[in-house]
Parts: structure tokens; sequence; C-alpha cells
């Protein structure tokens, strides 16, 4: 076993919440090894926010607490010893100028992921804190506290302490495949059940028939047995199986409690007017198409694929002259526009979410520390944890959150053991 790294804090996953440890640690006056298996750093993290990255949520940490959707109270520390403004001023710190956009959503100024996790490796690089380009596949233990760890390789290396930031299950080729769920597994840690949230949403409805259509200011509004549960305006995506986009994935986060067949969505293609001045635009358009047929009269209202569907919602005859149109067909197309329903049938794949939902049961976990309160030196952080949140940057606060309390425990707990 080796030696000279036995008083050290072992960090398993270089994404978010392992590099923010591995600073946290060194800048404790600790000694940290971070371990990686890919051949760059926060693989996941470059891809966040399309490339973007939406570092975090220009909020105060009791407002990143009503975004999350388990287990908030856990986060009442994390959040207040690493703020987002405490985040925000890090990253400035360091070189990448940030700028906040519509929702408090906080990006880099330059739009490029990559610039957040070069200024993590510069950070680690500053304290020199090493990165092994290794995949831990175990944890070692002594009389039940933490030991070494051991690589895929077959290397052992000691320390005594170990924090495990090895992501949640989603976008597995980035690495996250459930290593640091398995590994609370074998130390004798419960992991909830693991799903996928803000996921794309699987639909009975051909919408193949639209796929690729992105509009960008819809109102989407979900309700579950007729009771709203989620309402906003914004972007989202027709694909082959469903619909996907920013909309979508935020609802699916509201959409975790019972069955998927509870649950209804509907849109509204013209959140911008009510149904009174809907209704005085689409007269509108009557007048200026009247000699047309009703399927050759909407150019003006909708996109050009949406046109069948929209003409068979609403019961019209398509080939009807749009000057013929009565007023009770008009409030049909009228209530078409403004209550189009999808229905779900099931998610996608917990490897397409964005998050995961579930992982290791924080009621087994110190929320001052991040340590496991059965297995002494044994630490976890970020996504691995049974901890999501919506969209806005507040999942990646609470890796940025969890990573630097974790790392300031396992600091703690070293020094304590000296």
């Amino acid at each position: 076993m080796s030696a000279q790294t036995e008083n050290t804090v072992a960090i398993i996953g270089a994404g978010p919440a392992g590099m923010m440890a591995a600073c946290a640690v060194v800048e404790a006056g600790g000694q940290a090894v971070l371990y990686e298996q890919n051949a760059a750093c926060g693989k996941k993290l470059r891809i966040t926010g399309k490339g973007r990255c939406n570092v975090t949520n220009d909020c105060t940490p009791a407002q990143v607490m009503e975004n999350v959707t388990r287990n908030r109270k856990f986060l009442y520390s994390a959040l207040y010893r690493f703020s987002p403004s405490d985040v925000m001023e890090f990253f400035e710190d360091n070189g990448v100028p940030l700028k906040t956009e519509r929702g408090r959503r906080v990006f880099p100024v330059s739009d490029r992921a990559a610039d957040i996790c070069a200024a993590l490796e510069h950070k680690l690089k500053q304290l020199h804190c090493p990165v092994i380009r290794e995949q831990v596949c175990g944890i070692l233990y002594d009389a039940g506290n933490v030991q070494g760890i051991r690589t895929r390789s077959g290397k052992v290396y000691s320390h005594r302490a170990a924090i495990v930031c090895t992501g949640g299950i989603s976008y597995p080729a980035t690495g996250s495949r459930g290593d640091g769920h398995r590994m609370a597994k074998e130390a004798g840690l419960h992991v909830t059940p693991l799903t996928g949230s803000l996921v794309p949403v699987v639909c009975r409805e051909n919408t193949g028939e639209w796929m690729g259509l992105s509009p960008k200011n819809v109102r989407l509004t979900v309700y579950r047995n007729n009771k709203t549960v989620f309402t906003e305006q914004g972007e989202m995506l027709f694909t082959h199986f469903g619909v996907s986009g920013p909309l979508v994935l935020s609802a699916s986060a509201h959409m975790q409690e019972g069955d998927v067949h509870e649950y209804r969505m509907s849109i509204d293609w013209k959140p911008a007017l009510s149904e009174a001045e809907l209704d005085v635009r689409l007269l509108g358009d009557i007048k200026k198409y009247a000699a047309k047929d009703f399927i050759n009269s909407l150019g003006d209202l909708l996109p050009r694929v949406l046109i069948p569907e929209v003409v068979k919602r609403s019961g019209i005859p398509p080939r009807m002259k749009t000057g013929a149109i009565t007023k009770e067909m008009r409030g049909r197309l009228l209530g078409t526009l403004k209550d189009f329903v999808l229905t779900p049938t099931e998610f996608r794949p917990v490897e397409e979410a964005i998050v995961t939902c579930g992982g290791v049961d924080v009621k087994e976990i110190d929320p001052k520390t991040m340590m496991a309160k059965a297995v002494p030196g044994l630490f976890f952080a970020g996504e691995v944890l049974d901890l999501d949140a919506y969209t806005g940057g507040y999942n990646l606060q609470i890796a940025w959150s969890t990573g630097r309390l974790a790392g300031l425990g396992a600091a703690q707990y070293i020094f304590d053991g000296e």
C-alpha cells in the first residue's frame, strides 16, 4: 500500500463536486488526491447547459432550497456555508467573468462551460493537488474506518478519508455509471431507487409528425388529476417519441410523484394573447382568408407542420371555406390553440436525464460534514446523493455546496485524527 498518501483525502471523481471538494481540502490545510477515470476533468460539466454551463442561480440559499425537489432541509448547512454568491465570487476570483440571464441563471460571459472546467483545473494546479487518471473500483476499510482505495489497474493507495463524487447514472458516456452507489452499498449504506429527473417525456400522440418543431414562446401547463403542478412559458422540442426541451425537462421534475398516467400536459400556443384577444385575431384571419380552404388559412398563426393536427383537433372540415366557419367552430379552434393536450405515457430512460433522482440516503449522512454517520472517514457529495432540483443552476449549486462542505469536513476529520 502506498505510504506517501496515508494522511491525505482521496476524492473519487473529478466532476464539479469532486474538484470543489479537492480545493476545499487543500485550502483548509489538508492534502488531497483526485482520482478521475476520464482523460479530462469535468467531462459532464463541459456539456451542461448545451455547453454554456449554468453555473448557479443568483439567489439566496433559502431560494435554492425552494427549488430543491428532494431532501431540501438536508442542504441547509451546505448552502449557507457556500452560497450562490460564494460560488460566483469563487469563479470570478479565478478568472471567469459571469453574467446573469432570465430566471437569475448565471453563465460564464464567454458562454463556454470549458472555461469553468479550466478555472477549476488551474486552481487545482495552484494548490498542488495531484490528479491520478485511474478508475477507483473500491474503498478499503480497517476496523470500519476508511483505510484507502483500490483502482481498476490493481493499485492500492492509502488514505485516511475518501469523498465519493462519482455522480449519478445519467449521461453514462461521461463515466457516471453508478459506481458511487455501489461503493455506498458496500459500506452498508442505503441507496434510494434511481430514476431520471429533468428528463424527456414519451407521449401517446404521434409527435413524430412534428419532429424537430421547437417553439420558442409557448406556455406548458401540467396537471395531475386536474390539479396544476407546473406552468411556465418558454421553449420546448418535439421529437419522434414525445417532447423535450427546457420547458419539458423542468416539468418532468414536477411529475415524479404517483404514476405518470395521472398527468396531462397542455400547450398554449399563444400565451401572450388572452382568449378574447386571440378570438379577435382569429376573426381577422377568417376575414382575410375567407375564400381559402380552412387548412390553408392558418399559416400566419401556426408552424406549417402543426396545422394538420390543429385542424383535426378543431373538428372543422379541412376543405371548408374559411369564411363559412361558424362561431361555435371558431370556439373549438380557440380551445385547441389554448389547450393542446399531450398524454404522457412514460419518461425516457434515466441515461437521457440531466440529473439522477435518488441516490445515497441522506438520512445516513451528517448534513454538517457530509460524512456517513456509520462509516468514519467516508464522505459523499454531489449527484451521488439523493438530492435533485429544478433547472436553473440549482443542481450545480448543490454540487458546489456539498463538495465544498465535504472537503472541509474531510480535512477536519484528518486533523482530528492526528
